[in-house]
């Protein structure tokens, strides 16, 4: 085993590129009488373990990478140290509403039986589920939505959850803190995203703070790990023949720690390839900050009510 040997300096474990079939086999040329369980149990005993593949190492990292996170950190702590919101956004992978297989396994007597294919002609609908976790109250709202997954679509999650949550559960806030990743419908290059919280700021007279995660880091972003890990492992093996179940699983999501869950369901329409012109982001009052301010700025009411 020497020369197919591999292993893992801090940990110590080792791991090996032959088969359990391929071991027994050389050995029983060797004229040992043994089988591949066994082996597998003398590999273990000697600190061999069956490992897969762990994505873990990113090709290139952004420059500043770190400085950002301690200054997300930062300003994280002071919100919520001052009871102020905030919300990390993204959105979660869209889904094919029908009979269709759903990763997972349930406990039941027999089997759901799903289609041979994933046709997107064969489904009901799409599910978009845009998320918005309030990190100070270890809440999650979800926004489903059926058209696409657009920066107006984004902004419409956020106000939604201002409006049935966010002004009732912080009456007092004039400040929402926003962490969100760098792509998708609320990336920070996006004029569309910056044109709709404009809009928003000026709605509810708010001063919205948003950072984005670097490039390659949305695995840090909260939302990620406390909310839509939760509502993947809710409805797993569990295929989403309708709107009403994929909300459903997403109301009765539950963790230990006290996570609970809202949901609803948004059937509006959100064209694609809507562009902001000149004369619009003209008209913005964002401020960007000193430190990278590609990732962080300012979003300032235009007036006040």
């Amino acid at each position: 085993m020497r020369d197919a040997t591999a292993g893992d300096p801090i940990t110590g474990l080792k791991w090996t590129h032959k088969s359990l079939r391929a071991v027994a086999l050389q050995l029983q040329r060797q004229h040992h009488q043994i089988s591949a369980p066994t082996v597998a149990r003398l590999l273990a005993e000697r600190g061999y373990g069956l490992c897969a593949n762990q994505k873990q190492r990113a090709s290139k990292q952004s420059p500043g990478r770190d400085e950002q996170f301690v200054y997300i950190a930062k300003l994280r702590a002071t919100f919520l140290k001052r009871k102020r919101p905030v919300i990390s956004v993204d959105s979660k992978k869209r889904e094919l509403v029908g009979p269709f297989k759903q990763r997972g396994q349930q406990w039941r007597k027999t089997a759901h039986t799903v289609l041979i294919y994933d046709f997107r002609s064969d489904a009901v609908g799409i599910a978009i589920p845009y998320g918005i976790y309030d990190v100070g109250r270890n809440r999650g709202y979800i926004v489903v939505g059926t058209s696409h997954d657009t920066a107006q679509f984004a902004v419409a999650a956020i106000r939604s959850w201002w409006m049935d949550v966010g002004r009732t559960s912080y009456p007092e806030a004039r400040h929402l803190l926003i962490e969100a990743d760098c792509g998708g419908s609320n990336a920070n290059t996006s004029r569309a995203w910056k044109q709709g919280l404009q809009e928003l700021a000026d709605e509810f007279s708010l001063t919205i703070i948003v950072t984005h995660y670097p490039t390659g880091a949305s695995k840090w972003n909260p939302i990620e790990h406390r909310c839509f890990n939760l509502i993947s492992a809710s409805w797993a093996g569990q295929p989403l023949d309708t709107y009403e179940t994929v909300l459903k699983f997403i109301r009765s999501t539950r963790s230990t720690t006290g996570f609970r869950c809202r949901a609803r369901l948004d059937q509006r329409e959100y064209p694609t390839g809507i562009t902001i012109s000149q004369q619009q982001s003209a008209a913005w009052r964002i401020d960007k900050h000193a430190l990278f301010p590609h990732w962080n700025y300012t979003v300032k009411p235009r007036r006040r009510r």
